[in-house]
């Protein structure tokens, strides 16, 4: 029980370690992600990962896996925050891409092992994906979506929140057009992410 103890501590501290060393953008929004949205994430991510910030998402379909994996494929981090037991995957189809994250990036959950997905699981980890990050960004959002609920949690949090603008006749866009009504950062480019983290320098 000791050594169970005394690894479970360095784990922890490891952990701790980890996250006081880097910083963490989130990236949500839709799961019916259009090219748009990949041309955006695509547009803006390969100078975010060339500063070693770390990309936090929900390890759904749409915006989150594109995000995730667009991170891996440029050589960056990231970090999945799960609605389920760490031992299953929702939906089936991020099982590949949450199984290699879990071996060499981070995948954490609130949950037990074998906890099946639930509704409120899900508003429920979108608190901890704005919770780690210091600036949360909106790809594609509908008027009433998830991602609009973890924008609020940010903002309750005193979180950046940002959105990409889109066409105002496009129903994937609502949610983002609105949040920047409201007073989001509109993100045309990298570069209006990068200003919200001062501790990066050139």
């Amino acid at each position: 029980m000791k050594v169970g103890y005394h690894r479970l501590c360095c784990f922890i501290k490891e952990i701790l370690i980890y996250f006081d060393r880097h910083l963490f953008l989130g990236i949500v929004g839709t799961r019916r992600a259009s090219p748009y949205a990949k041309q955006a994430i695509e547009q803006f991510l390969p100078a975010i990962i060339q500063r070693s910030m770390v990309i936090v998402s929900g390890l759904a379909t749409g915006v989150d896996h594109l995000s995730h994996q667009l991170a891996l494929q440029n050589g960056g981090h990231t970090i999945g925050v799960i609605g389920t037991g760490l031992n299953l995957s929702y939906p089936a189809s991020s099982q590949k891409l949450q199984q290699y994250m879990a071996q060499h990036e981070l995948v954490l959950s609130e949950y037990p092992l074998d906890a099946a997905g639930r509704k409120h699981h899900f508003v429920e980890r979108n608190r901890i994906i704005a919770g780690l990050s210091q600036s949360v960004v909106v790809i594609q959002a509908k008027a009433k979506s998830g991602s609009l609920i973890t924008a609020n949690l940010a903002l309750q949090n005193n979180r950046n929140v940002l959105a990409v603008p889109g066409r105002i006749d496009d129903e994937l866009s609502t949610g983002c057009n609105q949040l920047i009504q409201a007073g989001a950062k509109p993100v045309l480019k990298a570069s209006d992410i990068l200003e919200d983290f001062p501790q990066i320098k050139g």
